[in-house]
């Protein structure tokens, strides 16, 4: 779908078939990279998890500085839009074959076997050996005895309601809806404002996405000592401060400022960047395998309708778009205090045994205190 309505976006033969054609496109886009994110990062254990989820992103970067020097060289939009639909082409033809579904996928759906083979296969591939006796299990699935036909259809399904039902998945997904949607705009908007910046527009995307580069390895590596909680509003705020600094340099016209005004924004996003990708590791870790899918789906909408409102901030020109972009990182890393940790916690399969683990926690929490 996003490669055949990306080439024949290029043929358009008016505006209204071209903005039909771009839906097609933004509808199939989004779905190849959550898809491709939970893949990535379901069948990975939990200390090599955010360096893999974050990894996945470099390639995002590579995609926008390609995709820079393209637009730069093409002789016409309509040729840009078909060599750009190529590598979706090359995907769907070369690399879907080889990708299975995710283990966890298979056993939330009781495909037990389907979901051993993949496993054997890993570990043949990693030139390990499972024994025949050993298999997958749920999270004490089968122990949990249901109060209800209500709470056993909610246990097996899926959807967004599915999420909002329990408190404990609905107070997380509130949170961290908010805060993509906050982080999509300043990403996003960082972004498309170097139009306002007076300088090199193909320079200023190029290292826009050069600067996320390196936030993505510097987060995926701090994963590995610090928490998501602390990243998550560390990262915001910092993103906060620099756009802070830029709505106050922005009118100021000469070459020293105009310079700072570009490294606000490269450095802003540079923040940005580590947040926004953070945010698809943490997510996927807030929720089990039931409802993973269909959380990251309403973080990643909510993510979209940022990148919608971004360009109606930078069109305010002056320094209104750093001031909102400031106001936008600030709250955000407010909002990451509601949001608990999972660093080094455990990915569950289903709602049951989140929320077991949930009470125990908590029971644990109010033994040591009263101690």
């Amino acid at each position: 779908m996003n490669a055949i309505s990306g080439m024949l976006t290029a043929l358009s033969p008016s505006y209204e078939a071209y903005i039909a054609l771009r839906f097609i496109t933004g509808l199939s886009t989004g779905g190849v990279g959550l898809c491709a994110f939970v893949l990535a990062t379901e069948p990975v254990g939990p200390t090599k998890r955010g360096v893999v989820g974050m990894s996945t992103f470099y390639f995002f970067s590579i995609g926008t500085i390609l995709l820079s020097i393209l637009a730069y060289i093409s002789p016409s939009w309509r040729a840009l839009y078909i060599i750009s639909s190529i590598p979706s082409l090359l995907f769907t033809i070369i690399i879907i074959p080889f990708i299975s579904d995710s283990p966890r996928w298979y056993l939330v759906r009781n495909k037990t076997s389907e979901a051993m083979n993949i496993m054997r296969s890993i570990a043949e591939y990693n030139g390990k050996h499972i024994p025949q006796h050993i298999t997958l299990t749920l999270d004490d699935h089968h122990k949990v005895i249901q109060k209800n036909n209500n709470e056993k259809n909610m246990e097996h399904s899926s959807s967004i309601i599915t999420v909002l039902q329990s408190p404990i998945t609905r107070s997380r997904l509130v949170s961290v809806t908010a805060i993509n949607l906050l982080s999509s705009i300043v990403y996003y908007g960082l972004s498309l404002n170097v139009v306002n910046l007076k300088t090199n527009l193909y320079l200023g995307v190029i290292l826009n996405a050069v600067a996320e580069a390196p936030a993505y390895a510097l987060t995926g590596n701090a994963l590995r000592w610090y928490g998501r909680k602390p990243l998550t509003i560390g990262t915001m705020w910092l993103s906060g401060v620099l756009c802070g600094v830029g709505s106050l340099v922005i009118m100021v016209e000469g070459g020293v400022w105009r310079l700072m005004r570009m490294v606000c924004g490269v450095m802003g996003i540079f923040a940005m960047a580590a947040t926004f990708d953070l945010l698809y590791v943490y997510t996927a870790e807030l929720f089990p395998t039931v409802v993973r899918n269909a959380a990251l789906g309403c973080v990643t909408q909510a993510g979209q309708m940022g990148a919608i409102v971004a360009p109606l901030v930078v069109v305010l020109g002056g320094q209104w778009p750093f001031t909102v972009f400031a106001a936008c990182g600030l709250l955000g890393g407010v909002l990451g205090f509601y949001l608990p940790e999972t660093w080094n916690q455990p990915l569950y399969d289903t709602m049951a045994g989140m929320e077991k683990a949930q009470i125990k926690g908590e029971v644990v929490k109010m033994e040591s205190e009263s101690v």
